[in-house]
């Protein structure tokens, strides 16, 4: 296969046999991000979980202290008084019954959806429309909440899901390229300490395997899990 000139300069900047430090491989990432457009950057990370037994499956939250770098836009279904919450804490869309029938319908322009537990009879009868898409309402991400003002709050300022996939692999961005290097090794350390903290129960053997780290355009870049200033051992 020929070999573009994009790719080329990867080759030259890359040996893709090494585990860089976080630091290292952070600035190798923002080295890449060469398109015309402000790359977004994500981490993939390895998981010794099997995702089909319940006591293995890890789900939760994290909250970026430098945020994702992208605009979340969210939708409050709620009435009352909670909507007036969720409008006061900045909500960008707040109804109910207008956007039940609108998300029927297949619309779903929206980044988070959070709603009031009292609410979950009517929107629990979306879960096939919003399930897919990864919006379904659930109180263990902290989207189906009598809190509303908190669950806005920390959607706007960069909460995001962390869920693992079939193979057990949690992918999740991490900001920009535009970002600077301290930022995004922050980002990323955080995130990392949140998935610690989540190791469940049933999880047997090396959890955290390894991670790799790429732009939206660029390589992965392998990371030396031993750079990344946390302990593996969950107390």
């Amino acid at each position: 296969m020929k070999t573009t000139k994009r790719n080329k300069v990867y080759l030259d900047k890359i040996d893709r046999t090494k585990e860089y430090d976080l630091a290292a491989g952070v600035n190798l990432v923002k080295e890449c991000a060469t398109a015309k457009f402000d790359e977004t950057v994500e981490v993939s990370v390895n998981l010794g979980v099997d995702p089909k037994y319940a006591d293995q499956m890890v789900r939760g939250t994290v909250t970026l202290p430098h945020g994702t770098g992208k605009s979340i836009k969210v939708l409050v279904l709620a009435q009352g008084p909670k909507a007036e919450e969720a409008t006061e804490a900045g909500a960008d869309l707040v109804g109910f019954e207008e956007y039940i029938q609108k998300l029927k319908d297949g619309w779903a322009d929206v980044d988070v959806i959070i709603t009031t537990p009292d609410n979950m009879g009517e929107v629990g009868k979306l879960g096939r429309v919003l399930g897919p898409r990864g919006l379904m309402p659930n109180p263990k991400t902290g989207t189906v909440t009598m809190d509303v003002k908190q669950a806005v709050e920390e959607s706007k300022a960069g909460k995001i899901e962390l869920r693992t996939d079939k193979y057990g692999v949690i992918h999740s961005v991490v900001g920009k390229a535009s970002f600077d290097a301290a930022a995004l090794s922050e980002n990323i350390t955080v995130l990392v300490k949140r998935l610690i903290a989540m190791k469940p129960a049933g999880a047997k053997g090396q959890y955290f395997q390894k991670m790799v780290v790429s732009s939206t355009m660029g390589p992965g870049i392998k990371i030396d899990k031993a750079t990344l200033g946390v302990s593996f051992v969950r107390s």
